[in-house]
């Protein structure tokens, strides 16, 4: 009987600290990742390459699916708005469009997108403080609702919307203090000082354009749901004494997003999956604001929400293979992988969630992971606990969906195919990796640098 020779590990002393833990001890996750969505993760690589950008289709929408009804069953008007700068795959995008969310858009770039998605264009909020005038023509055309974001955008507008004799239907971006610090006071109009205000007297004073929204974004990775319930109550605030003062009725409250996913920030105390608030206490405190604020029943303004990371990090995976490892000069363990910060953009202020996708030992070592750029900073992860991996061994990054695809970049390295696994398990490519080609597409070589001599 032929018994199989395992492979020799050498001993390992590990050092007792002593030191701050969480309620659940120095927990590390220590099971494999060998499948996603019942499909394999070496036959995902062996089939489309590594590294892989894998989406899956089932979490989006159980993700979307689950927003709604904890938002919808705490307030009676409820609108999601997809974030398209958060993962603008057309894939991913309209299987958001599918479960009812409208597109949220910062550019010409991604309103193009959306519309030739299939997004109405009256569902296109159009958001960010880089508009020109060719793109305020083409959405007060269009009729999409237009968030200003400084006077101004909002002095050409005004021009704009005469000189077109159309009357846009616009919002103002209000930023404030919600006991949140820094502050995000770069976009938009304060609210404690009166700029919110100033604005608003302006909208209505030139009769040109037709206030319909108020709205907000008071940061990113926000972990404290009591500053979007101080946010929804100030802009209540505002929407109520514009009905005051004007009789104008506001529509619609649009909150943004910034909505924490599970990932763990650097630096953090305990891991994301227990740090971060669950989606129910961010609802029950713009609820809760909105509703207490003093609106008449008939005269209650629809809540848009643009939450981008909370609902679709999770359903983003970034599989990999191991190159090699090496000692470092402290004799720490390390190793190198073949994808870096130029595709996993987040390692810079994530410790992301890596799992090994194969069964191994019990014993585990602290360990560096490296990409494999010529960069110091490339760094996955500066420290976690795993098993010794060996070269050709497959890992899986958890929670990458959100920023990694649109913020990736072609350094060194080309970027990855992306895949979307369906509601039945079949994986689908949604984007083809990089060639040569497509990155030397919009070169033009001068003629006389077409020829040398070595």
């Amino acid at each position: 009987m032929d018994i199989e020779k395992k492979t020799y590990e050498r001993p390992i002393i590990k050092p007792l600290n002593s030191g701050l833990m969480n309620k659940f001890g120095t927990r590390t996750e220590y099971a494999p990742k060998t499948h996603i969505d019942g499909v394999k993760v070496k036959d995902l690589i062996a089939e489309y390459g590594s590294p892989l950008f894998v989406m899956s289709e089932r979490q989006i929408r159980e993700n979307m699916q689950s927003a709604q009804r904890i938002f919808e069953t705490r307030y009676p008007k409820v609108q999601f708005a997809w974030s398209y700068k958060t993962n603008y795959i057309n894939a991913v995008c309209n299987v958001f469009h599918q479960e009812g969310s409208w597109g949220e858009v910062v550019s010409m770039f991604e309103y193009n997108k959306a519309l030739k998605n299939g997004v109405p264009a009256d569902k296109i909020l159009f958001n960010g403080p880089d508009k020109t005038d060719d793109d305020l023509r083409t959405a007060v055309k269009n009729d999409s609702p237009i968030h200003i974001d400084h006077l101004d955008e909002l002095y050409r507008l005004i021009e704009i919307a005469d000189d077109m004799h159309k009357k846009p239907r616009v919002a103002i971006r209000v930023n404030m203090d919600t006991g949140i610090y820094p502050m995000w006071d770069r976009f938009g109009f304060n609210y404690e000082n009166g700029e919110a205000w100033d604005a608003i007297n302006k909208i209505m004073a030139s009769g040109k354009l037709n206030l319909i929204g108020l709205h907000c974004h008071i940061g990113t990775y926000m972990l404290t749901p009591s500053a979007y319930g101080v946010a929804a109550t100030k802009l209540s605030v505002l929407a109520l004494n514009i009905k005051k003062r004007y009789d104008k009725i506001i529509t619609y409250i649009d909150m943004g997003g910034g909505f924490a996913s599970k990932n763990t920030l650097k630096g953090s105390y305990q891991l994301g999956t227990d740090a971060v608030p669950d989606i129910e206490e961010y609802a029950e405190q713009i609820s809760s604001a909105l509703l207490n604020a003093g609106f008449d029943t008939d005269e209650l303004p629809y809540l848009y929400l643009e939450t981008g990371r909370a609902l679709v990090d999770s359903a983003g995976y970034l599989l990999g293979s191991v190159i090699s490892n090496k000692r470092l000069s402290d004799g720490r363990r390390s190793t190198i992988l073949d994808f870096g910060v130029n595709i996993l953009f987040t390692a810079f202020w994530y410790d992301h969630k890596v799992s090994p996708a194969q069964e191994f030992s019990q014993y585990t070592e602290d360990t560096v992971l490296y990409g494999p750029l010529c960069m110091n900073i490339d760094v996955v992860r500066e420290n976690v606990t795993l098993p010794p991996l060996n070269a050709g061994d497959h890992v899986v990054v958890h929670y990458v969906g959100a920023y990694n695809i649109t913020q990736s970049m072609q350094f060194i390295s080309l970027r990855p195919a992306v895949v979307m696994i369906d509601m039945k398990g079949v994986p689908h490519k949604i984007k083809s990796s990089e060639t040569l080609e497509d990155v030397e597409r919009n070169e033009l070589l001068p003629s006389h640098l077409s020829t040398f001599e070595l």
